[in-house]
């Protein structure tokens, strides 16, 4: 019993990941055992070429791997080949998909040039045609793909569900001997919705290294029995979402908790966190909430965390929560520039801490940590570099100094000659 109790101990980390087929989009790889992907979408009028390329370039400086716009009409349509020509002019070469409603099939034949622009199509299979053209306006789509070499993700969400399967289910679940409840059957619908039209899609020559799946709801339990279900039942890329998470804190929290389990399960290839920006609020805070997730979780490092204490009746000062701020900001306003100069600084680890109770142990654990004083402690603050202590600071100038060290540490272990430096030590 003790020897399973010590190999389960041994053993913290997430499931195994799920064997996907890996899918190219725009040079970018989802699936097959890549790292997971971040992933954004737009909320301008894609018509608005200069607000557009503003937004997906802020998106993808943010840190999205892929960014999806919204194809709704011609004018649309039209504006994709000239928003990609506009991003790589200014250096921002992020893969777009396009996301199609209703008249995919036709904005996709009437405007080869923007067919040949996006890296991806978006087919909701719940309203990419009615009865009898639903199969020929889902077949045109997978032809203008296969003319392109382009792949597509296959997204059902519950609220644009295919209603005549959902209907057919229905009946077939109430004539049933023991049926299931509606809730069930309609987590059914959701996974056959995509199920028969990627296999449809096959069936028109589609290769599955071409097909990603998505089935989003908006209520966390649902999406995880959906998600779970749906990857014991195929081996195509899935792409993760609580659609309609809603704003602020609750769609943080409702995203972290259906995404977090079923990345924990070893599900999950691709995520976006479907956020509603505060208004005038940031678009890029999904990608951020995105990348927290994934490092926070130990799958990705994206950006140096930087660990601080919550505060206590010990710290009643703000120094400590000021200091945390203040670095926290300055390394996400440098990280574009320092991705180029600094090589693996995202996997750097800060800690500013507020009192000696916990502060110096977690400064030891940090690459570079401060143990500021508590409330009632002797005014100096210790500073911890690679576990060792290398110095104490005094005075007002603490947090500015502390910064100082911060720099000099980053350019010292991740700067020009730093693998020389190491290889000499």
């Amino acid at each position: 019993m003790l020897d399973a109790v010590e190999t389960s101990r041994d053993q913290a980390g997430p499931a195994p990941r799920r064997q996907s087929v890996a899918v190219s989009v725009g040079g970018v790889v989802i699936g097959g055992g890549h790292p997971v992907v971040v992933q954004s979408m737009t909320n301008t009028d894609t018509a608005d070429i200069d607000a557009t390329v503003a937004q997906v370039s802020a998106l993808a400086r943010s840190g999205s791997e892929i960014v999806r716009i919204t194809v709704d009409r011609d004018e649309a349509a039209a504006a994709v080949p000239r928003i990609r020509d506009r991003l790589e002019r200014i250096g921002v070469n992020v893969p777009l998909i396009g996301d199609f409603h209703y008249i995919g099939h036709k904005l996709l034949a009437d405007h080869p040039a923007c067919a040949e622009a996006l890296a991806k199509y978006r087919i909701n299979p719940g309203n990419v045609g009615f009865k009898g053209k639903r199969d020929t306006q889902f077949s045109q789509i997978i032809d203008i793909a296969l003319k392109h070499d382009k792949p597509v993700r296959i997204g059902v969400n519950w609220g644009s569900l295919d209603q005549e399967l959902l209907t057919r289910l229905m009946d077939d679940n109430a004539a049933s001997d023991a049926p299931l409840s509606a809730a069930a059957v309609m987590r059914e619908a959701i996974i056959q919705s995509g199920l028969l039209s990627a296999e449809r899609a096959e069936e028109l020559g589609m290769g599955r290294d071409k097909i990603i799946l998505s089935a989003k709801v908006s209520q966390v339990q649902d999406l995880i029995a959906v998600y779970a279900d749906l990857a014991r039942r195929c081996d195509y890329a899935l792409h993760l979402g609580l659609t309609e998470a809603g704003m602020g804190s609750k769609g943080i929290v409702a995203s972290a908790a259906s995404m977090g389990i079923l990345l924990q399960q070893g599900i999950g290839d691709t995520i976006r966190v479907s956020l509603t920006p505060e208004p005038g609020g940031d678009r890029t805070r999904e990608v951020q909430v995105a990348q927290e997730l994934l490092q926070t979780m130990g799958f990705r490092a994206f950006i140096p965390i930087v660990a601080a204490c919550p505060g206590c009746g010990r710290t009643t000062s703000t120094v400590f929560q000021e200091l945390a701020r203040d670095i926290q900001e300055s390394i996400r306003v440098s990280m574009p520039q320092w991705r180029e100069k600094y090589p693996g600084v995202e996997a750097l680890n800060v800690a500013v801490m507020g009192c000696i109770v916990n502060g110096p142990g977690e400064s030891k654990h940090a690459d570079i940590g401060i143990s500021l004083p508590g409330t009632g402690e002797v005014p100096a603050a210790p500073v911890f570099i690679d576990g060792k202590k290398v110095a104490t600071l005094r005075g007002e100038g603490i947090a500015d100094a502390f910064k100082e060290m911060v720099a000099d540490y980053i350019e010292t272990r991740f700067g020009p000659g730093a693998s020389a430096r190491r290889s000499a030590s």
